[in-house]
């Protein structure tokens, strides 16, 4: 439902440089009242790349030594044209290690309007920034140490990409990154990678996007194995989602517990506390209102949802605390903003537009759109593709708790054996970083000491984002986690 869309929208709206949901009207993730479809242009800036798209092509910058400075690694970034109107900006990473032969890994940060350029330069990419913000540093743990991966502002218009903003539901999402995918992929610089195996990865949003994009992509598959479209078939083999909210109504319990009772502290009073409560079970109230827009109600019903619950329940329950991470005071100034950087290197690296960290008028197209994609995920799972849930347990906007009775609602084929586990402890080079489980293809964890980007965060003697970085090569690796 729409309460779903908040995740992933950035200062734009609120200050804070690590705030990623929008304050309208005074309240945390509350509902546009004028969703509207416009277009973003390119903007001349000195970028080699021209202006004048090319439909079902690619336009690249090679190896702009911007990010990835390791001796050897190719990269591209620039934009693949869905038409004359529509420009899907990547920036693409070979990995380090045995690109020819290593998996291809797509990464899509959340919003619904926000830039993947977060997930490069906050969490996971080649080269992270700096505290400062004014400079990059080279990333020991990135996750092309064992994978291509490409960042991907999507949909249409969010961070560098730019055109016709058309897309307002996940679904229709799905659509442009198939057409992307079928464009990148028969690029002569990237054809070689259409056998190699196929990830998603995401966070946030993500829990929409992620279960859609990949549902898509098998239907798409299946499609051109009966001879009823024509296309490049994606291998697709993992899907990862990040502090994702996939199911409101099972997750929005999760704030009130998560409030009352943490691993570090309770956020707010009994009284507010008791107050959400009130909200999520009386008659009219959040929970209901829920029900409602899930069993067929209209967009009005959905965004009467996502209003009342975030009025009533996610903005008083967060506190005075920073609800991405709950171990500082709002507004936390980490993970450091990558505005001013990323717009100092646009021209070299290809960019056409202003880079902004989250698109407005993209998160307008997508009030009242989305709805439930655990069935999504559950179809995904139940298909044969390794998935793996993952949540950092300083994080309020997408807590554990929800996330985990979005895991323990699960209906697949690993369900019962997931619930025969019990949670272990994950270690990494000795250290506890987490609690897990694994259930045949299915795997969930929550990572000690994280925030919502999980990467972007250390805990105890450990570097920034190892522990995200060994789970990621397990997963990638068609491993189940363990402990080293």
């Amino acid at each position: 439902m729409v309460l779903a869309y908040f995740c992933l929208i950035s200062l734009y709206f609120v200050g804070g440089l690590a705030g990623e949901v929008p304050i309208i009207e005074g309240v945390l993730g509350d509902v546009p009242r004028s969703p509207s479809i416009t277009s973003t242009t390119f903007t001349a800036r000195g970028a080699e790349l021209s202006n004048v798209t090319t439909p079902g092509k690619l336009r690249v910058i090679e190896n702009s030594g911007v990010c990835e400075t390791t001796s050897g690694v190719f990269q591209a970034s620039g934009y693949g044209d869905l038409t004359d109107t529509e420009s899907i900006w990547f920036w693409f990473f070979e990995s380090r290690q045995d690109p020819d032969t290593a998996p291809l890994t797509l990464w899509f940060n959340g919003g619904p309007g926000a830039s993947s350029m977060i997930g490069l330069f906050q969490e996971h990419g080649p080269c992270r920034i700096t505290n400062d913000s004014s400079s990059v540093t080279l990333n020991p743990f990135s996750w092309n140490n064992e994978a291509n991966i490409v960042y991907i502002d999507q949909p249409v218009g969010v961070g560098f990409s730019y055109g016709d903003l058309k897309v307002g539901t996940s679904q229709e999402a799905a659509s442009d990154i198939w057409t992307f995918m079928q464009i990148f992929l028969s690029d002569s610089r990237f054809c070689k990678y259409q056998k190699n195996k196929l990830a998603i990865w995401t966070e946030s949003y993500g829990g929409h996007y992620g279960p859609a994009f990949a549902a898509h992509f098998l239907s798409q598959n299946a499609a051109i194995a009966a001879g009823r479209t024509s296309g490049i078939t994606l291998n697709l083999k993992v899907l990862g989602i990040g502090d994702g909210l996939t199911d409101p109504l099972i997750q929005y319990p999760g704030y009130i517990t998560y409030a009352g009772s943490n691993p570090y502290y309770a956020l707010v009073s009994s009284t507010v506390v008791n107050r959400a409560k009130t909200a999520w079970t009386k008659p009219g109230g959040c929970q209901a209102l829920i029900k409602s827009c899930y069993n067929g109600g209209s967009n009005s019903v959905c965004s009467k949802a996502q209003s009342y619950c975030n009025q009533k329940i996610l903005s008083p329950l967060a506190g005075n605390w920073d609800a991405y991470y709950v171990l500082t005071p709002n507004p936390d100034s980490y993970p450091p903003d990558i505005t001013n950087y990323l717009n100092s290197i646009a021209g070299a690296v290809g960019a056409g537009v202003v880079w902004q960290e989250i698109n407005n008028d993209v998160y307008l197209n997508f009030a009242a759109t989305g709805k439930n994609s655990r069935p999504d995920l559950e179809a995904v799972i139940n298909a044969g593709i390794r998935t793996i849930v993952y949540d950092g347990d300083a994080d309020y906007i997408v807590n554990f708790n929800g996330v985990e009775a979005m895991v323990d609602n699960l209906n697949t084929q690993f369900t019962s054996l997931y619930k025969q586990q019990a949670f272990r402890t994950y270690t990494v080079a000795g250290q506890a970083a987490g609690k897990f489980k694994n259930a045949g293809l299915f795997s969930y964890i929550r990572i000690y000491g994280a925030g919502h980007e999980v990467p972007a965060y250390k805990f105890g003697k450990l570097a920034v984002g190892q522990a995200a970085a060994q789970m990621f090569t397990q997963i990638m690796a068609d491993e189940p986690l363990s402990s080293t």
